[in-house]
């Protein structure tokens, strides 16, 4: 799908720019050019479909449905699930973080989307199953969608709603004052304009918080080597696990991405379970994420969110060494 954007990064970078390819410095400004403008066009498009989705959806249905209490945890599998199967990276998954908390979903449902979200989808399910196989495929996907509901359900428990960012609740406070657009019958063409808007305000909000996150994220992309990871989390250490986690969380990338890393971990005699908290905390907890996050989030709340994930992705990395 972005094969003409990557052509395009290439061409900018070592064309336009002449800057050697495989240098670092190439290396990172080709991903920075490469990330920033998928990630705007996603963002622009996962928005616009939100709010296409929070135009037509009952909401209000779904909020009383979810808050009577009476679904046993279903609700966090739901939205894990949910995660799982849709194609968004921690920071596209920013958007729908905000029509979710719009929408009146309670904030640890809408965390327990937010943390599988960018863990689990179907590039990374079929990468994993060529390098691992299918039985780690599974319990990788398994553990996924229980981080995912494990973490929302904790989070959630909390009552962290004060803590979102003056921004989000100008945003809910809005929402409040203006209504649904379903009450107001609208046709499509009539909701389009202010769908469009908003998506653009969203965008603009966002914006620089995103640029700063890729190029953090390019920084270490370009200029951190492999070999440096692998002298920490060696298999006979065996506080490898949180060591990996905490090495994983300066690092910025997808899980299709990262995947290529872990399997050369694998290789080198790094235990599977140590490789893949690496990954989840490439993935799911990052400085560019928290920088992103900070629109929606603050500092307490980012820092609450990362501290139970990160723990749950330690036990996840335990437990995945003993069962394969």
């Amino acid at each position: 799908m972005f094969d003409w954007l990557q052509n395009l990064s290439d061409w900018l970078i070592y064309s336009v720019f002449n800057i050697a390819q495989g240098t670092k410095l190439g290396d990172a400004l080709n991903f920075f050019v490469y990330d920033a403008i998928k990630i705007l066009i996603l963002l622009f498009l996962i928005t616009t479909v939100m709010g296409v989705v929070n135009s037509y959806f009952p909401v209000d249905k779904i909020r009383n449905y979810l808050s009577r209490n009476k679904l046993f945890g279903l609700e966090y599998l739901f939205a894990s699930t949910f995660g799982s199967i849709t194609p968004f990276c921690s920071c596209s998954s920013v958007p729908l973080f905000i029509g979710f908390v719009k929408g009146g979903i309670p904030l640890g449902v809408t965390f327990a989307f937010l943390i599988t979200s960018p863990l689990v989808n179907e590039v990374a399910i079929a990468m994993f199953i060529g390098m691992f196989g299918l039985k780690a495929t599974l319990i990788y996907v398994s553990s996924g969608i229980l981080l995912g509901m494990i973490g929302g359900f904790i989070l959630g428990k909390l009552n962290l709603e004060k803590y979102l960012s003056p921004w989000v609740q100008g945003v809910l406070a809005n929402a409040k004052k203006e209504g649904d657009l379903e009450e107001e019958k609208l046709t499509f063409s009539k909701r389009l304009p202010s769908i469009f808007t908003e998506a653009f305000s969203i965008i603009k909000g966002v914006f620089w918080y995103i640029i700063i996150g890729i190029g953090i994220g390019a920084m270490m992309h370009g200029f951190i080597p492999t070999g440096f990871f692998e002298e920490y989390i060696s298999k006979n250490n065996p506080f490898a696990v949180p060591i990996a986690v905490i090495l994983g969380i300066p690092m910025y990338s997808n899980a299709a991405g990262v995947l290529p890393i872990i399997q050369v971990f694998v290789q080198k005699g790094i235990p599977i379970g140590t490789a893949i908290a690496f990954m989840m905390a490439v993935v799911g907890l990052s400085i560019p994420e928290a920088t992103m996050l900070k629109k929606v989030m603050t500092w307490k709340l980012i820092a609450i969110f990362f501290g139970v994930v990160a723990i749950c992705i330690i036990i996840s990395g335990y437990v995945f060494n003993l069962i394969l």
